[in-house]
C-alpha cells in the first residue's frame, strides 16, 4: 500500500513538472527561512524541499540568517518577504541564534498584516521571546508559566483558556506516535479522516502566548507522566490581512537521520495543503490512498533531499 501510494505521488509530480509554462508560472511561490536552530534545521530546510517538489505546486527559495558574529552580513541580510506568497519559518533562536535584524522583524511582521501566509514551522514557536508581534502571529508560543494565555481541549471538545500563571510553562512529554484528532472543519483537512496516528510527534502542554484570533484545527494527549491532556496540534491565526498557520509536525532533532516524523503520509499531505490555503489557492492537494487512519501510521520511504 505504501509503496504504491509512493508511486502515484511520485508520477502526480512528475507530471505536474510537464505542464505548460503557463501553469508553471502559476506555482505558488514559497520562501523558507532557516540558519538556526536548536533543532537541525539543515536537514529541516532539505526535507521540506524533498516534500514539496514532486508535488509539483510550488517554486521554493531559501533564505538563510547569517551568523551573527559576520555582521556585515547580517546587517545587510534582507529577506525579500513581498516577493512570495507564503513564508515557512524555522528559526529559533532558543539555542543561541541571534534575534533577526530589526529591519528583517518589520518587514516580517508587515508582510503578514498586508496579507502574506505564514507556516511557523514546528519549533519556530518556540522562537523570539518578547518580540510581540511575532508572539502575536504565532497566538500560542513556547513560553513560562506566567507570559500568556494557554489553550487546552477538553474531551469533549471545548476549549477551555487558562490564564497567565495557571498551571505550567510550556513543555512536551517524550515523542512518539499520537492520535490527531480533528476539532474545527477546515479547507485544509477537507476530505481527510475525522483522527489519525503520526510518528515522532511532540504535543506541547501549556503553549502560551496572546491567544487572539486563534483557531484550533486538532489537538492530541500529551504524554507527560500523570497529566495526559488534550492540546492543540494544529492552529490558524489571523493577523491584520494575514493567514498563519502554526502546528508541532515535522520534529528533526540534530543527528535524527531521514526521521519518521516528515515521513508520515498524513504530514506530507498537510505540509501543500496548508501552504495552498495559506496562499489563498483552493486546496486541491489530494488525499492519497495510504493516509493513515487511527489503527496504524503510514510511513513513506526517506525522500529525496538533494
Amino acid at each position: 500500500m505504501i509503496a504504491r501510494s509512493f508511486f502515484c505521488l511520485v508520477t502526480f509530480g512528475l507530471a505536474c513538472l510537464s505542464l505548460p509554462v503557463s501553469a508553471a508560472d502559476d506555482r505558488i511561490r514559497v520562501l523558507i527561512v532557516d540558519g538556526f536552530s536548536n533543532h537541525d534545521w539543515r536537514q529541516t530546510t532539505a526535507q521540506l524541499r524533498g516534500v514539496l517538489a514532486p508535488t509539483g505546486l510550488f517554486d521554493v527559495s531559501v533564505s538563510t540568517a547569517p551568523d551573527k558574529t559576520n555582521a556585515e552580513a547580517y546587517a545587510q541580510w534582507r529577506p525579500k518577504f513581498a516577493g512570495y506568497q507564503v513564508v515557512i519559518q524555522t528559526c529559533n533562536d532558543i539555542g543561541g541564534g541571534p534575534a533577526w535584524p530589526e529591519p528583517v522583524k518589520k518587514d516580517f511582521a508587515d508582510f503578514v498584516r498586508g496579507g502574506g501566509g505564514v507556516y511557523i514551522f514546528h519549533s519556530a514557536e518556540n522562537a523570539f521571546v518578547g518580540w510581540q508581534e511575532y508572539e502575536d502571529i504565532v497566538g500560542l508560543c513556547w513560553r513560562k508559566r506566567d507570559y500568556g494565555t494557554a489553550i487546552r481541549v477538553m474531551a469533549d471538545g471545548r476549549l477551555v483558556r487558562i490564564p497567565p500563571g495557571g498551571g505550567a510553562g510550556t513543555g512536551h512529554g517524550k515523542r512518539g506516535t499520537v492520535l490527531v484528532t480533528c476539532l474545527d472543519e477546515h479547507p485544509i483537512h477537507a476530505g481527510l479522516p475525522h483522527a489519525w496516528l503520526t510518528p515522532g510527534l511532540e504535543v506541547y502542554y501549556f503553549a502560551r502566548g496572546p491567544a487572539e484570533n486563534v483557531q484550533v484545527l486538532s489537538y492530541g494527549r500529551d504524554t507527560k507522566p500523570g497529566q495526559g491532556w488534550l492540546w492543540p496540534v494544529e492552529w490558524t491565526v489571523t493577523y491584520g490581512q494575514g493567514r498563519v498557520y502554526v502546528s508541532t509536525f515535522g520534529h528533526v532533532w540534530k543527528g535524527d537521520a531521514n526521521p519518521e516524523s516528515m515521513r508520515c503520509a498524513a504530514v506530507q499531505t498537510i505540509i501543500p495543503r496548508a501552504l495552498q490555503w495559506l496562499a489563498r489557492r483552493p486546496v486541491t492537494f489530494p488525499l492519497p490512498v495510504d493516509f493513515p487512519g487511527t489503527n496504524a501510521v503510514s510511513v513513506r520511504p526517506p525522500v529525496v533531499t538533494n
